[in-house]
């Protein structure tokens, strides 16, 4: 009898000196992505391809990489201007599993400033169920999550 997954969540907060509609625009549009990913240095041979529209919901994004970048897809289910955006994230390698991303985006100082979260949920499934125990997925994902942030924080504070 399958084990039953584990679901889990890593998230991450920043404050933006910027209005969420500025970071919005960064958070809607893949291509914009290569400018504060975490994981776009992973693999400088990642070969990328773009779907659907340029920006907000349907817009997707696939990338096949070496062993470190691995292989998937994402795609942007959901864009509430200026306030959330959430994705459905694919991996097909190094593990398959499909995990859910937000970004909620919430205005302080009158909206002169953003507070950015940035969450990933899923489920443990197979190996990465037994592996879950010995390494969290705080510990695997939450480090790459704070480095997209402030990279994100960089690109967009004057």
């Amino acid at each position: 009898m399958p084990l039953a997954p584990v679901p889990y969540r890593v998230s991450r907060t920043t404050r933006i000196e910027a209005a969420p509609e500025r970071v919005f625009t960064e958070l809607v549009d893949f291509r914009r992505w290569r400018d504060w990913s975490p994981w776009e240095g992973v693999d400088p041979d990642m070969e990328r391809s773009y779907s659907g529209p340029k920006s907000g919901v349907g817009s997707g994004y696939a990338w096949d990489g070496d062993k470190q970048a691995g292989s998937g897809s994402m795609t942007i289910t959901s864009a509430q201007r200026p306030s959330r955006v959430d994705l459905d994230l694919h991996f097909e390698k190094p593990f398959p599993s499909d995990n859910v991303i937000r970004f909620d985006l919430d205005p302080e100082d009158g909206g002169a400033a953003t507070m950015v979260t940035w969450s990933m949920s899923g489920e443990h499934t197979g190996l990465m169920r037994v592996l879950g125990r010995v390494l969290s997925m705080d510990r695997l994902v939450g480090k790459d999550l704070e480095k997209g942030l402030a990279q994100l924080k960089d690109l967009i504070e004057p």
